[in-house]
Parts: structure tokens; sequence; C-alpha cells
């Protein structure tokens, strides 16, 4: 009896880059590339068209949409993949003229989202960005949504599909709405427990596959998912990180970005967004490796502008450098810190740029009563102590206090 393996065959896809002139058609089909390489898919070729504006009825001129169909019968192809949003026409056009799915641009993210949303959150978040989605297309989806009912009592052929599903999916998202908002709210209630036991954040941020996972790992060993994919991480982790003088931070790992991100999945991830916004010190993490390297932060910059981080310490980060054969060739921007989050390589300085950002401590020498037994911990926890003696009556420390824990320890100091 022979044995045979089974094995699970990856999908065929062509790429369909229209080229208006609004972004820059080869690094998008590139990032395109990458893109359905992540989805689990297998890009089997690309055609790129300049056009001055997109074609209503089929994105892509009629004559280069009837060669794209062509190939499609002559060859293996499972789904196009178009670098840009299709309308409800522009699908069910290029679907019949093509004979193969089409998928456009948002469709491929929102899938990779949905395929690596671990958390609840996660999956509400995309699940509502899929919806938003889906609403505006439903008239395109043919006959399938043409079926009409009626029943006893009632006048006319009754409700087709159509406007029932448009009512089930509005329904769901008012739903998922809520469910957000109130997973926001408790995210605020433990954002504002942090501030109060004076815990100091920092975030990574940045473009994806940037290897914020394997640095934050690296710094913290937090044993969270890093693969070389974009979007493996789509849930915020947050690890205690020590810093050499002796402060604790906490450091949380955030979704990554991308240029020409969907609108619906901004929307749906603010909150998550804002959580890193909201950090005392942002990491901006980019792949030191890609050419573009400068892109990718001003992305993230960018995005962080638009949040209201105006004024808040932002490191940039120069990630991955062992890749880089002459590292003295890697072009300096701004003050970013170079590490290598695989070989451990300028870790120790990413830490010191970290700690000299951070929000504004007090050295301070204290006598507090056992009673203050809490405070002295949380004075150890978010700040640093630097000597500690105990005596019958109490504590004596001399201590870096957060500002935030200083009105909490004015009683108790004894010099300064």
């Amino acid at each position: 009896m022979k044995m045979h393996e089974n094995s699970i065959k990856k999908e065929r896809a062509l790429l369909v880059e229209p080229d208006t002139g609004e972004w820059d058609a080869e690094a998008s089909l590139a990032e395109l590339y990458e893109l359905v390489d992540s989805a689990g898919a297998e890009p089997f070729g690309a055609v790129m068209q300049k056009r001055p504006t997109l074609d209503a009825a089929t994105c892509v001129g009629r004559g280069m949409m009837d060669q794209i169909g062509n190939f499609c019968k002559a060859n293996p192809i499972d789904f196009l993949v178009f670098d840009c949003e299709l309308s409800p026409t522009q699908l069910r056009n290029i679907e019949r003229i093509s004979g193969v799915r089409a998928v456009d641009r948002t469709a491929l993210i929102l899938d990779i989202f949905a395929a690596n949303a671990k958390s609840r959150e996660g999956r509400l978040q995309v699940e509502l960005a899929r919806l938003k989605y889906l609403l505006p297309r439903l008239s395109g989806r043919g006959a399938g949504l043409s079926r009409l009912g009626g029943g006893i009592g009632t006048r006319g052929p009754g409700e087709s599909k159509l406007e029932t599903d448009r009512r089930y999916i509005r329904r769901r998202i008012r739903s998922l709405n809520e469910q957000l908002r109130e997973l926001e709210r408790r995210r605020s209630r433990l954002g504002r427990r942090r501030r109060k036991d004076g815990v100091v954040t920092a975030a990574l941020v940045g473009y994806t596959n940037a290897g914020k996972s394997s640095l934050m790992n690296a710094l913290t060993g937090a044993g969270v998912l890093a693969e070389d994919r974009l979007f493996a991480t789509l849930d915020p982790t947050a690890r205690a990180l020590r810093l050499p003088g002796g402060e604790t931070v906490m450091l949380i790992d955030t979704v990554g970005l991308l240029r020409r991100l969907p609108h619906h999945l901004i929307e749906a991830f603010q909150s998550t967004l804002e959580q890193a916004a909201e950090a005392d010190v942002i990491l901006n993490v980019c792949d030191a490796s890609s050419p573009e390297a400068p892109v990718h932060l001003e992305v993230t910059r960018d995005l962080l502008a638009g949040l209201g981080c105006a004024g808040k310490p932002v490191i940039p980060v120069l990630n991955k450098c062992d890749l880089i054969p002459d590292i003295g060739s890697l072009p300096m921007i701004g003050r970013a810190v170079r590490v290598s989050a695989k070989t451990g390589a300028g870790l120790d300085r990413l830490l010191d740029a970290i700690e000299r950002n951070l929000p504004d401590y007090r050295m301070v020498k204290l006598f507090l009563p056992f009673s203050e037994a809490g405070l002295a911990d949380r004075i150890r926890s978010a700040g640093a102590v630097e000597s500690e003696e105990f005596t019958p009556e109490g504590y004596r420390l001399t201590a870096r206090v957060p500002q935030a824990l200083v009105p909490l320890v004015n009683d108790y100091i004894i010099l300064e």
C-alpha cells in the first residue's frame, strides 16, 4: 500500500497595478506581492497600466481587461488582485470578462486581518471593518440577493433579500460599535489606573513587518508571535521593561501600519492606535534594510500627528541592521537608533535612549511609615530606589520618583 501526503495547493493570483500617478506604483506593487503572500496565496505574475484615471467600468482599460481575461483562460489563475479599491460595478464587470474572482486591495488586507486576529477585540474590529466594506457592495453581488418572499397578511411580493441583508448588517454594525465602546471604556479605566499608579508606558509603532514583535521579545522576553510576514501582530501586548537605571516601564506592541491603509481599518482600530498614542515615549520602528525606510518612518509620523501626538518624545528605531552588509553605508535618519532584534546589537543604546526620554523624575529622600508600605512598593516598581534602609519606625528611601507620584510623597520628603 502506498502512502500519499495530502497537501493544500496555494491559490494563484495575478496582480493588477493601475498607475494613475497618485502613488509610487512600483513600490506599491512590491507591497502587494507581500500582501498576497501573507494571505497564503501565490503571486503568479503582475500587469501594470499607466492611466490618467481609473476606468469606471473595469478599472483598467477595456483592451487591457480583454488581455487579462485571455491570460486567465490560458493560465491556472484562481483570482485577480487589484491594487486599488473597486466599486461593485467594476467587480462585476471584471469577473464577467476574466472568468475568475476579483479582489481589491482592501478586501485582501481585511482577509489577512481576519486570519491573524486572536483577541476578542481584534476579531470585533476586523468584523466591523469587513461589514462596513461589504455594505455598499451588496448591490453588486448579483441574482443571489434578488430573492423575494411573501406571506399571509402582507401586501405585494414582500421584501428583497438585499434589503434584509442590509438591515441585518446595519444592526450588526451597531452591535459591534457598542461592544467596542465598552472594551474601550475598560481600556480607558486601565489607562487611568496606570497613570494613577505612576506607570510609565513606551509604545512600539511603525510599518508592518518592521520587526516590532521581535524587538519586544529581545527587550522583555515576552515570547509574542514574531513572523516574517505582514500583519503578524494585530492585538496589542504589554510587558514590563527594566531599564539600566532601575526604572520599569510598560512596553506596548501594536498593530503595524501600511501605506494607503483602508479607512475601514483605521476607523475600526482607532482605539487601539490611540492607546499607543497615549504612551509617554513612542518608538517609531522601521526596517533599516528596506529602501523605503524613510517613507515608512514618514507614514508613521503622519499617523501619530493625526492622533495628536505633537510634543511627545518619538525615537526613530532602525531595526534589522544585521541585514545590511556595510552598516556605515546606512544613512542616518534624524537621531535614529540602529539596532538588530535578532543579534541584540544596539539594544543597550536603545534602552539608554528610552531612559533619556522618560518623563521627568525627582530624586528625593523619604521616610515612609510602615502604614505606607503600598506607596513604597509603587515607588520601587514605577521609579528607581537607589538605597533603602529599614528602621523600627519605617522605611528610609533614596529614590527617583516619577512626577505622577510626587504629590503622594511630598509629606514624606526629608531632604531633596
